[in-house]
């Protein structure tokens, strides 16, 4: 199985302390900033940041649903990582500092890919739809913080 990787990056006019706090607000904040593509949100342990447990369900395409239960860990400063226990996808949200009042947000979702030729398409479109899914998300970060 090879490994699907999708990435979106976004610079936000507040600052990383701030974008990442809104980020870990499981309890709070989170569940505001997911479009349309996520239903059943729920936290079921924590709420902030590390030690959280979440679910989720991602509607990717019409056909294509992932129910999502989401161990939450912060193993270093300004990331989050949120591990599947329903699959192998592992998600990272990294916030940096980008200038003076500015952060930079960066998503990266990977998982073991299917083999075959689902495989070949799920990595040639995969990416494409999941980034922008989390462009949305961050585009709604930056409308929440940037007020």
């Amino acid at each position: 199985m090879a490994q699907v990787e999708a990435t979106t990056e976004r610079i936000i006019a507040a600052d990383a302390e701030t974008v990442f706090d809104t980020l870990a607000d499981y309890s709070g904040a989170r569940g505001k900033l997911l479009p349309e593509h996520f239903s059943e949100y729920e936290v079921r342990e924590g709420g902030d940041g590390e030690g959280t447990l979440v679910h989720w369900k991602l509607q990717a395409t019409s056909k294509r649903v992932r129910d999502c239960l989401l161990e939450v860990t912060e193993p270093t400063d300004g990331r989050l990582v949120e591990k599947d226990r329903n699959s192998s996808m592992v998600t990272t949200w990294t916030v940096t500092p980008a200038g003076e009042g500015s952060s930079k947000a960066v998503v990266t979702s990977v998982w073991d890919g299917a083999t075959g030729i689902g495989g070949f398409f799920e990595r040639t479109f995969a990416p494409k739809g999941l980034g922008r899914i989390y462009d949305e998300v961050l585009a709604n970060l930056a409308a929440e913080v940037e007020k």
